[in-house]
C-alpha cells in the first residue's frame, strides 16, 4: 500500500499526470513487493513553493508505504522518481526532493492491516 504525493511549482498537464502516474505505477516495483494495483497517487501543481531561496520549477514525492524496504530499493525508487520529473516535467534533479515515511499500521476498507 504504497502512496505517492507530488507537489511542483509548475503547471502538470492532464497528459503530463498520465504519463507521470503510468511511470510511476512501474517505478514503484523498485520496492520488492509492491505494485501499481495498490498505489495512490496525487498530484498538486502551480504550488507556492521556494527551494534555495528561488521559484524556479522544483518539486516533492513524498511517499509513504506500509511496512519498509531496504535502503538499496529505496536509493532504486528515488532514482526512478527523479527521471521521471526531469524526463516529463523538466525539473534539474537537483530541484527534487523524495521523503520516505514507513507506517505500521495502515487501514483500508473499514480495517486495518
Amino acid at each position: 500500500m504504497p502512496y505517492i504525493a507530488t507537489t511542483s511549482n509548475i503547471a502538470i498537464s492532464g497528459r503530463k499526470e498520465q504519463a507521470i502516474k503510468e511511470r510511476m505505477g512501474k517505478a514503484i516495483e523498485c520496492i520488492p513487493g509492491k505494485t501499481e494495483g495498490w498505489l495512490m497517487l496525487s498530484f498538486r501543481d502551480n504550488a507556492s513553493m521556494y527551494f534555495k531561496g528561488e521559484d524556479d520549477p522544483c518539486a516533492i514525492c513524498e511517499v509513504k508505504l506500509f511496512g519498509s524496504a531496504d535502503e538499496t530499493a529505496y536509493e532504486k525508487l528515488t532514482e526512478a522518481l527523479t527521471d521521471i520529473l526531469r524526463e516529463e516535467l523538466d525539473i534539474d534533479p537537483d530541484r527534487i526532493y523524495v521523503t520516505y515515511e514507513e507506517i505500521g499500521v495502515w487501514g483500508w476498507n473499514g480495517g486495518n492491516f
